[in-house]
């Protein structure tokens, strides 16, 4: 019996330093291009979905057959959905093609015939994954209008899904949105729309012209605006001279004054 605790013991202590050594010397390819060989795999997906089984099975699903409801969802899945999960006509995007796991393609798995489930992982997310817990900006009865829509949405045509996405308050559930970014238009190459120059299709829907949200200008898209009457504006000349004219707060005409390379001033009468 001690022989036996002691072979154990020693089994324990070898297998804790060869999976020390297989950390500390970066054996294990945590890239998103490098699969998990099948062991893993099949060792991951089966406790994340015994996790999400187990976590979800005392949820009471509502009525999810209300339109409006559905309708809800519909706008929310366009804007916040659909650059990882797709839609009806939408074909792969950067994001869907890049990801590892790879994300369900929801325009055609939709809950997959567990609801409760459904919720859980919008809600939750899913560590090491690209899925998001968006119950820390969405309150359960949004949750369920995007539920409610994915159940619809398997048996929906690109056509169908447009005007279901049109007719949609868009993303709105209750604060803490920002602004997504337009998947369907920026990453979907063979949507039809793109080749006939109408921008109105499925990706017309989602909101465009945005690239991050609220809070970060990175892009300027606006029109430049003018300055004030009190404000000087500086230009570079195209001899690649600095210039500097004062725009006065009288209406009077002023005469302009520049400096040259050379250090000579120069004034010019209106």
């Amino acid at each position: 019996m001690k022989r036996t605790i002691k072979t154990l013991s020693a089994t324990g202590v070898v297998t804790a330093i060869v999976g020390a050594g297989v950390v500390y010397f970066g054996v294990f390819n945590v890239g998103a291009d490098d699969p998990h060989s099948h062991p893993v795999y099949t060792l991951l997906s089966t406790a994340r979905d015994r996790s999400i089984e187990v976590r979800s099975r005392d949820i009471k699903v509502p009525e999810l057959t209300d339109e409006g409801l559905i309708r809800a969802g519909a706008g929310n899945y366009n804007a916040m959905c659909i650059g990882c999960h797709l839609a009806p006509g939408l074909a792969q995007t950067e994001l869907s093609k890049s990801l590892y796991p790879a994300p369900p393609n929801l325009s055609k798995l939709g809950v997959d015939g567990n609801p409760a489930a459904a919720f859980w992982i919008i809600k939750h997310g899913i560590k090491s994954t690209g899925m998001p817990a968006w119950g820390r900006s969405m309150a359960d009865p949004y949750i369920w209008g995007m539920v409610a829509f994915l159940q619809q949405l398997p048996a929906m045509n690109a056509e169908q899904y447009r005007a279901l996405a049109a007719s949609s308050g868009g993303h709105q559930h209750g604060g803490g949105e920002t602004r997504m970014h337009n998947h369907e238009v920026q990453h979907n190459g063979e949507n039809e729309a793109s080749s006939s120059g109408d921008a109105s299709g499925v990706g017309g829907l989602a909101e465009a012209d945005v690239h991050h949200d609220d809070t970060s200008n990175a892009h300027a898209h606006d029109k430049a605006v003018a300055p004030a009457p009190d404000e000087s504006v500086e230009h570079a000349h195209p001899e690649g001279m600095g210039s500097s004219h004062d725009a006065p707060a009288s209406s009077v005409a002023q005469p302009k004054t520049h400096t040259h390379a050379d250090g000579k001033e120069h004034t010019h009468a209106q």
